[in-house]
């Protein structure tokens, strides 16, 4: 079995001390991915915003996604986007962020938005919120079942998201999530132990 990864994604306050928080974060234990995610701010700000984290990103290797916005992560030359069902097409990001751009979108509870995500050619796809979060509202509830269907059915890999914490993973990675999309799980608490916890608890769930 494939080993299940982070996917870290940002509280929405970025400034101040957070650029040494996620390095910190991202020196604690393998992270795949991080995801940028701002609200209410212009695109300037956001780009003023991003460059240090994508910085600290590219030097451990790790894939800076911008949550929304095709037209910032193009802007800051990000690799890759991740989409809400509102935020635009699977082929319009791929147009304007090339080949090699990572695109994923949110398909919530609905195996019929993530098959539809998968033929527009979406590089992964998101599932959740499997858990009370307070990270944002929480319309959609899925059951870790939607993953093993998935993971039956598709290639693409398959991102489980929603008050995921080192405490509750365990059955979202033996249903089969690919990744485990964490933010309030790590930003809440000491995001070094948070971080080093959430892999011993995914190596020890893909261990069992």
């Amino acid at each position: 079995m494939a080993t299940c990864a982070i996917y870290l994604i940002s509280p929405l306050d970025v400034g101040g001390s957070f650029p040494d928080r996620l390095a910190r974060a991202l020196d604690a234990a393998e992270v795949a991915a991080f995801q940028f995610r701002v609200k209410g701010v212009d695109e300037h700000e956001a780009a003023r915003l991003a460059e240090p984290l994508q910085r600290i990103c590219a030097e451990r290797e790790v894939a800076f996604i911008v949550n929304d916005s095709i037209a910032l992560a193009k802007r800051l030359g990000a690799d890759g986007v991740h989409l809400g069902q509102e935020d635009g097409a699977v082929a319009e990001a791929r147009q304007r962020l090339g080949r090699e751009a990572q695109i994923g979108v949110t398909c919530h509870a609905s195996r019929h938005l993530a098959m539809e995500a998968g033929e527009a050619g979406a590089d992964y796809v998101a599932f959740g919120a499997f858990f009370p979060t307070t990270t944002k509202a929480v319309k959609h509830h899925a059951e870790p079942e939607i993953l093993t269907w998935w993971q039956a059915l598709m290639e693409i890999p398959c991102v489980a998201i929603g008050g995921i914490t080192a405490g509750n993973c365990a059955e979202l990675v033996r249903a089969g999530a690919d990744f485990l999309a964490v933010s309030g799980g790590v930003w809440n608490g000491d995001e070094a132990a948070q971080v080093k916890a959430l892999h011993e608890a995914i190596e020890a769930a893909g261990a069992a």
